[in-house]
């Protein structure tokens, strides 16, 4: 099995608080556990970077102008208490959109059976015109639109298996009856979406919350 793992540096230009759960130390650690022996045999790449056409197969033109214009030449810009912008946000997250779309195109084209992205911001909490919770473009949304435009791909499965509901991707395929989203998280937990009952317009959202076990005092 041909196995593609996508990465690039620049994530680590995406700065974030200190105290932030979603910090350049979290990648940090991935690439270090890449690194070693076992790992060897992955078909490394460095991921390109998403043109603008790609991020409006899922957001509108006005949502990605705005995160543009709010893009700090220094500093942090907050978009809400836990979403930051920094001068190397949108560069990170566009490749980040950027790695799963081609992750997408050697996987579809045969090139390698299938691909790993380790890139950040992550991006399921993305809607379809609103950053949140750490994420500025759906990536997994923006892959499986252009696995259907530019691939022929009719039916497309999503599998999020985070603690927290893909809310984002939810919002984007809810209408969509070509994607089926499975998500399984943690409730009652941010964003407190994904119950049950949430199935979209075509039957196509399986959310399967699971319990929070509070630790014992």
């Amino acid at each position: 099995m041909t196995t593609l793992l996508l990465s690039r540096p620049p994530w680590v230009d995406h700065q974030t608080p200190l105290w932030h759960p979603e910090r350049q130390d979290r990648m940090r650690a991935v690439e270090s556990a890449l690194e070693e022996e076992s790992f060897a045999w992955l078909v490394r790449e460095e991921a390109a970077e998403a043109a603008l056409q790609m991020l409006a197969l899922v957001h509108p033109e006005p949502y990605i102008q705005s995160l543009i214009d709010a893009a700090p030449l220094e500093g942090l810009v907050a978009i809400d208490e836990d979403t930051s912008l920094s001068p190397g946000t949108l560069d990170a997250a566009m490749r980040s959109a950027g790695a799963a779309v081609q992750a997408v195109d050697e996987v579809m084209t045969g090139k390698v059976r299938n691909a790993f992205s380790a890139m950040r911001p992550p991006g399921h909490h993305a809607e379809r015109a609103k950053a949140m919770g750490f994420c500025f473009f759906n990536n997994v949304a923006i892959a499986a639109r252009h696995a259907r435009k530019a691939h022929g791909a009719e039916r497309i499965v999503i599998v999020d298996w985070d603690a927290h509901h893909g809310n984002g991707t939810q919002d984007v395929f809810w209408s969509d009856a070509s994607v089926l989203f499975c998500s399984t998280h943690q409730m009652p937990l941010y964003p407190g979406t994904g119950a049950a009952s949430e199935r979209g317009e075509h039957d196509t959202m399986v959310n399967v919350p699971l319990r929070t076990l509070m630790p014992l005092l």
